[in-house]
């Protein structure tokens, strides 16, 4: 999935999603498919969510456009405050108890071409993992959502 896709599901799909605009801890866990399986269980449970996160940390915080971003971060503590988040979104056990995401994202001045190389380095790593288009897509319409208060208006 290109990152132009993303774009266009989030705009399409951000109705659908089942976190707010703003996370926060209370967030609900989403309804399980007609399957029975929650996205948490269908992305492979919490070893395969910190494999995927921790591959998504590295590779945003390798990338000369983003790597300012980490100059200053605790990698290790972020990937597992993201794991939660990922982990509670999807349906799973966890319980998020970090930031939410405007607080989290204020003053750090990410713009529009940050969000999307995000993205992208999102995508690349779920397509990595083999992971779904199915289940790419309902992670993305769970995140999508919470791009206006990551990025900064200008």
């Amino acid at each position: 999935m290109s990152v132009k896709t993303f774009v266009a599901c989030c705009a399409c799909l951000s109705l659908l999603a089942v976190l707010p605009s703003c996370a926060t801890t209370s967030t609900p866990a989403p309804d399980k498919p007609a399957g029975g399986k929650s996205l948490y269980d269908r992305l492979g449970g919490m070893d395969a969510i910190k494999a995927v996160v921790s591959d998504f940390v590295d590779a945003q915080a390798s990338d000369p456009k983003l790597q300012h971003f980490y100059a200053k971060t605790d990698t290790k503590y972020l990937k597992g405050q993201i794991s939660d988040f990922v982990c509670q979104a999807a349906g799973g056990p966890c319980k998020y108890t970090g930031m939410d995401m405007k607080d989290a994202h204020d003053s750090r001045q990410v713009h529009e071409e940050d969000f999307n190389v995000t993205v992208g380095h999102l995508v690349d790593v779920l397509n990595k993992y083999k992971v779904p288009e199915a289940e790419q897509k309902e992670l993305l319409a769970l995140l999508g959502p919470l791009k206006p208060d990551i990025v900064e208006k200008k």
